[in-house]
């Protein structure tokens, strides 16, 4: 069995918009009359986001579903390009090494998928394993890393891994809802990629993974297909549940490595919003500085669902020293993986 080393990492953002200026030109008029929703936009943490649409210039809240996924795969496509290409060329490959394509998305579906039209496109072997990762939401990454992880090591090829949510097609209707008002605060679009190598000595090793779904709590995150798009269900609650499982998740992890807490160098938290990263600054003893490289994702970027904890990895990549990457989405379920540097 080979090490499983992640040596390569690429993104593709599409066009960055304000946080001010997309409430003062679309949301405003979305939301009027619902005095809280102003309060909600700016206290998510963030300054910039990314959007295929831009609701100020193009509103798709009254889309069809069917509309919706063409645009997606219209859109998704020069994106998950870029970001593999990206990946492949900081690990030193070419598309032809590539043994194993995993695509995570929970924001469009087609057939043939991305996984199939990208692999085609970048001239990936015709022996191409692929794997798609759908609809797990913003943890998507950390179980489709240690799936193309579990193939490196059992294979001996190197794998890819990409990313890739395009939230601004599900824009909903404009409703008296608070769960919507935060998910359209806080929701944004990216695609980001990793390459796993097997038994490089350049790059981060995935040593270690845990899960934890709590079921008792399924219903406080959701994400339902609709005849308008997919709509996000989004309980004030979720910073509590994360709070009773994610040290316990942490401890059991580093445990496996005979390692603790105060042994990590860097900290890779999704940043859900502005709440759990708080949660979680306090339930591990965290700093702010700690932190920092999540609520710079966060800031700059948004939530880019399943995306975003890749993108807070890459923020990390100077780091010296063991990583845990932490992610969180429906279930409700909690995923952390450990990465050492390879040696």
């Amino acid at each position: 069995m080979s090490a499983a080393v992640v040596t390569g990492s690429g993104r593709a953002l599409p066009a960055t918009y304000e946080q001010d200026a997309v409430w003062e030109g679309f949301f405003a008029r979305h939301y009027a009359g619902l005095r809280s929703a102003e309060r909600i936009f700016k206290n998510t943490g963030v300054r910039t986001r990314h959007a295929v649409a831009d609701p100020v210039t193009e509103d798709l809240s009254g889309w069809g579903t069917a509309a919706r996924m063409t645009r997606y795969v219209t859109e998704a496509l020069p994106l998950g390009k870029q970001a593999v290409a990206g990946a492949l060329d900081a690990a030193g490959l070419a598309p032809g090494d590539v043994g194993l394509f995993a695509v995570a998305t929970c924001t469009g579906y087609a057939t043939p998928g991305l996984d199939i039209r990208l692999a085609q496109d970048l001239g990936m072997p015709a022996g191409l394993q692929r794997l798609l990762v759908g609809h797990m939401g913003c943890y998507a990454a950390l179980p489709g890393l240690a799936a193309v992880s579990d193939f490196v090591a059992a294979r001996a090829r190197p794998a890819v891994l990409l990313c890739c949510e395009l939230t601004s097609l599900h824009v909903q209707p404009a409703q008296r809802d608070l769960e919507q008002v935060v998910a359209h605060a806080l929701f944004s679009d990216a695609a980001a990629a990793v390459v796993v190598e097997p038994g490089a000595r350049r790059g981060r090793r995935v040593a270690g993974m845990v899960a934890r779904t709590d079921y008792a709590t399924a219903d406080h995150m959701t994400w339902d297909v609709t005849d308008l798009g997919f709509r996000m269900g989004l309980s004030p609650r979720v910073p509590d549940v994360l709070a009773r499982h994610v040290g316990g998740v942490v401890d059991e992890l580093l445990a496996g490595a005979g390692m603790r807490r105060e042994d990590v160098a860097g900290w890779a938290v999704h940043p859900g919003g502005p709440r759990i990263l708080d949660v979680v600054r306090d339930e591990l003893g965290l700093t702010e500085e700690q932190i920092g490289a999540s609520r710079r994702v966060l800031a700059e970027h948004g939530n880019c669902s399943s995306a975003t904890v890749l993108l807070v990895l890459d923020e990390l990549r100077d780091v010296d020293g063991p990583v845990v990457a932490m992610a969180f989405g429906p279930g409700l379920t909690l995923y952390a993986t450990l990465l050492l540097p390879s040696s």
